[in-house]
């Protein structure tokens, strides 16, 4: 589509490569490691009581889910994704130094804290509501999916609550932009593009805590 149009609102065919590869690479690796903690994941072990066997083994609760799904098929979507991102590099106009890596690499590890912290939260909610929410699914796969592409092609309004309300902008976007040369929306300082490490780690922290709260709560469904 990119060719055929000459762009996407003022975005070359490289620069978008650079934004999805970004966004595709850190939401597979999360879900190649937070994978457990998927709502439908949790939810089964949940309704059929095989969650309640978890919390009698002797190793870490957390660490049993996170090895619950850990599916192989995922790595050619990593590889996938990795392709599109390395081809965003190469056309992207980018002059790259070990500075610019370093912001990249931060934003893998932004992103995947963060969509990591929404799928621990989906999943701590079906301890109460035994089904996963498919209100989830909003945040996390589409989220990934709005940080996909430009933010600027959105409405003003689903722009701001992805960038104050839930601060996915931070993760890709604003490092990408920072990458290209180009200023910050709002004003924002150009050292906003540097929070990516910050804002996804928080995120994860928060999805702790609820989790923390969840197990203490946790009673089984009693089947």
């Amino acid at each position: 589509m990119l060719p055929r149009f000459g762009g996407l609102g003022g975005w070359t065919l490289g620069e978008v490569a650079l934004l999805y590869g970004l966004a595709e690479l850190g939401f597979v690796l999360m879900d190649l490691l937070f994978g457990g903690f998927d709502a439908p994941n949790l939810s089964a072990q949940v309704r059929s009581g095989s969650f309640s066997t978890l919390l009698l083994r002797p190793a870490p609760l957390p660490v049993q889910v996170l090895g619950s799904d850990f599916a192989l098929r995922r790595f050619p979507r990593a590889l996938l994704a990795a392709g599109i991102l390395a081809y965003g590099m190469a056309h992207s106009g980018v002059a790259w130094t070990a500075g610019d890596m370093a912001l990249l690499a931060g934003s893998l590890v932004g992103l995947i804290a963060f969509f990591g912290g929404l799928f621990v939260v989906g999943g701590t909610l079906t301890f109460w509501t035994v089904e996963s929410v498919e209100a989830m699914n909003v945040l996390t796969y589409g989220g990934r999916s709005l940080i996909s592409y430009p933010m600027d092609i959105y409405g003003e309004w689903l722009r701001r609550a992805f960038t104050y309300l839930l601060p996915a902008a931070f993760l890709s976007y604003f490092p990408v932009m920072h990458l290209l040369g180009r200023p910050l929306p709002d004003g924002l300082p150009g050292w906003a593009a540097y929070l990516a490490p910050v804002a996804g780690p928080l995120v994860l922290g928060a999805a702790a805590l609820l989790w923390r709260v969840g197990v203490r709560h946790y009673q089984g469904t009693g089947s």
